[in-house]
């Protein structure tokens, strides 16, 4: 115990960066159970621990991935810390502690008093294992960085965000606004190269590989315990990725996917729910109710466009760059789905089609709520909007 408690102690004195994340102050922290799911890689570890400074009293952090936690129960640990006065528990790596959803329940249950902060896996589904916390805790999904925050964290440049109807009914003065303090379109170049992550800050000679390395993981550390996957299965996985980081977007044929791999088409299916779930891919479908991992998805996209940079740099199409951006940003706040024209409908309201400077509206003709989001422009103006723009929505 004491090895942990100093541990602890270390974190918690050693400073954290001033920045902090979109989601902090939309965070309600005086929840009881607060679960906080994301990527690996984007700054949940950084987000408890700035809480935890604030707090500063009574407070603990402890990674269930420590190996104390291979032969002792969490439950009988905090019951020792909350015997000496600890009463918020900060929870790094819920998933890759086999009794989480048990223990989770049981604290809950029995530590009224207590707060508990919990960080996990973005496949980590609360419905699953012994006990269902679906209703007992509040979930936040941390997203990677967007725009607004790269800017911030690479130019100390800040601004807050903007919600889809400012940006809709007020891009020209927006824009222009924004434009008249940077070179923006230069940043933008970057930013879809090597700015969603905030790992970017350790060095982005390095960056694409530490990318590569932490997909790896997340096959293998993340997904794979949690769904007991076999090596098969994991390397199918990566050619699968592989196969759409090369695409244009790419539009599944399932059949010949399962052909491909060698597996059956459920077995894709299954595949790309996973992928989905663990913040790899992202499945554009054309409606989003009722949806199960054995309806086939019209369209597949890499989660955010660093990857597509990463895994195919040569190869990227700047085409699938652009949706690819697109959908990684409004999706974090919006329904995004396929319309019948047009790229996407953002909750069954608004239609956009992606394209570079020169798009114009002939394939949107006519049809209400529709815009054009247009890469390589630095100011909007009509229903034509600068694609950078929709990276301030977080």
């Amino acid at each position: 115990m004491d090895r942990l408690i100093q541990l602890s102690d270390r974190k918690l004195q050693n400073p954290t960066a001033t920045f902090k994340r979109y989601l902090f102050s939309t965070i309600d922290w005086n929840q009881q159970l607060i679960i906080i799911l994301g990527q690996r890689g984007v700054g949940k570890t950084t987000l408890m621990l700035q809480k935890m400074q604030e707090i500063r009293e009574s407070v603990v952090y402890l990674s269930l991935d420590d190996f104390y936690f291979e032969e002792n129960r969490l439950v009988e640990f905090i019951e020792q810390l909350y015997q000496t006065g600890y009463r918020n528990f900060f929870l790094d790596e819920a998933h890759r502690y086999t009794h989480w959803s048990a223990d989770l329940k049981s604290l809950y249950d029995n530590y009224p008093d207590v707060k508990f902060v919990v960080s996990g896996s973005s496949i980590l589904e609360l419905s699953k294992g012994k006990a269902d916390l679906s209703r007992r805790a509040t979930v936040y999904h941390l997203a990677g960085l967007s725009f607004r925050e790269y800017l911030e964290l690479e130019v100390d440049f800040s601004t807050s965000p903007f919600s889809l109807s400012e940006i809709l009914t007020n891009s020209f003065k927006l824009s222009e606004q924004i434009s008249d303090r940077l070179d923006v379109l230069a940043h933008f170049v970057q930013y879809l190269r090597h700015g969603y992550y905030p790992f970017f800050k350790d060095g982005k000679q390095h960056y694409k590989s530490r990318l590569i390395e932490t997909t790896q993981l997340v096959l293998e550390m993340d997904i794979a315990p949690f769904e007991d996957l076999t090596h098969k299965t994991i390397r199918n996985m990566r050619k699968l990725i592989f196969i759409i980081s090369e695409s244009v977007p790419f539009i599944p044929n399932i059949s010949k996917l399962a052909e491909r791999l060698e597996i059956s088409r459920n077995t894709v299916l299954k595949t790309l729910d996973l992928l989905a779930q663990a913040q790899v891919l992202n499945l554009l479908r054309s409606s989003n109710q009722g949806i199960s991992f054995l309806q086939k998805p019209e369209k597949i996209y890499l989660q955010n466009s660093n990857l597509a940079y990463s895994l195919s740099e040569n190869l990227a199409n700047i085409g699938n760059i652009r949706e690819t951006f697109f959908l990684n940003q409004l999706q974090v706040n919006h329904e995004v789905s396929l319309p019948k024209f047009g790229d996407f409908m953002i909750g069954k309201q608004y239609v956009f089609e992606v394209g570079g400077p020169n798009k114009t509206s002939q394939q949107i003709q006519g049809i209400p709520n529709a815009f054009i989001a247009a890469d390589g422009i630095k100011i909007g103006g009509g229903n034509k909007i600068p694609l950078w723009l929709f990276g301030f929505l977080y």
